[in-house]
């Protein structure tokens, strides 16, 4: 082991015609007018949903179908608020995921109602909400990676720093 630290390591130099620099960030850029996209498209989506929903409580009342477009508003807000905690962090909130997959199955079900469904669905749907509820208990947990620390680029920093020490340094050759 020792004989491997020993051993000039020369970095390696990209000649390349690609500035891959340039390439990541026209990519994110990219991907956040997507992002956008989806922001504007999901909030008009809403709009006419609402709009939607207010005719619905024109007598005569459909206490079913009020009931399914207020749930389905719920999930569109909570993926819209998923989209913007994305845009502003450039990260997928896991408890805000699990929030709008809970929603969605709970509206499933209440819609269907759970008398016309059958045993296994039900089964099913429960399994999966305690598997969810538990991934809102760990994220708990879990350390924060997102709070203006990026675990990756601490590793690459601490690696180049060390790096470049040992090229400071003489290098000495060991005698058997």
């Amino acid at each position: 082991m020792q004989l491997l630290k020993n051993i000039p390591v020369k970095p390696v130099k990209r000649e390349s015609w690609l500035n891959l620099g340039r390439i990541v960030q026209a990519l994110e850029l990219v991907q956040d007018l997507i992002v956008i996209s989806l922001c504007i498209g999901l909030f008009s989506f809403m709009v006419l949903q609402i709009r939607a929903m207010f005719l619905s409580l024109i007598p005569p009342i459909q206490f079913h179908s009020v009931t399914a477009d207020i749930l389905s508003l719920l999930i569109l807000v909570e993926l819209f608020r998923l989209l913007i905690i994305y845009l502003q962090e450039q990260r997928v909130s896991i408890g805000v995921a699990v929030e709008v997959s809970i929603v969605s199955v709970l509206r499933e079900m209440i819609v269907r109602g759970v008398l016309e469904t059958s045993f296994m669905q039900v089964l099913a749907a429960c399994a999966f909400l305690v598997v969810l509820g538990v991934l809102l208990v760990v994220r708990v947990w879990l350390p924060p990676t997102f709070e203006g620390i990026d675990p990756e680029h601490q590793v690459s920093k601490r690696y180049k720093n060390r790096l470049a020490q040992e090229m400071a340094e003489p290098h000495t050759h060991v005698e058997f």
